[in-house]
């Protein structure tokens, strides 16, 4: 699994030119699903982005992940960051998890998101959606389970 995640001062999300979802300080998580992806991945995936450290402390180093500040999180299914790019001029879909399975383990990813922290929205599998964001620093990170 792979999760790009952007620390962000808010991020807003519509879909057919309705707000579907906001959030404020936190992450913006857009996932990608490859085919031997499975729920321990999930899990692996969850874990890092609840924890992984890319907030400042007191001392403005990062150190403190979303858990520790309680910042929100926004889950975003996006199957282009399973794509394949090294040859050619054309991404190459191959590795990305089939959709009926892919939206499952999304499916399974923002519920045990949800269970395992306060403030979790997420977009809809497979909708067209428009993200507006602010980056915080900027601060981007690619994760991978």
């Amino acid at each position: 699994m792979i999760g790009l995640i952007q620390r962000v001062n808010w991020s807003r999300l519509t879909i057919d030119g309705e707000l579907h979802a906001e959030i404020g300080p936190g992450l913006l998580a857009l996932v990608g699903i490859e085919k031997e992806d499975s729920s321990s991945d999930v899990d692996k995936l969850l874990h890092k982005l609840l924890s992984y450290r890319v907030f400042a402390d007191d001392e403005g180093k990062m150190n403190l992940g979303l858990k520790d500040t309680g910042g929100e999180l926004l889950l975003v299914s996006q199957f282009t960051l399973a794509a394949s790019t090294r040859k050619g001029l054309r991404p190459g879909f191959s590795s990305a998890k089939p959709p009926q399975q892919a939206e499952q383990l999304f499916g399974e990813l923002v519920l045990k998101a949800q269970q395992n922290h306060a403030a979790v929205q997420s977009g809809v599998f497979g909708a067209d959606m428009q993200i507006a964001l602010e980056n915080n620093g900027p601060v981007t990170f690619l994760l991978r389970s």
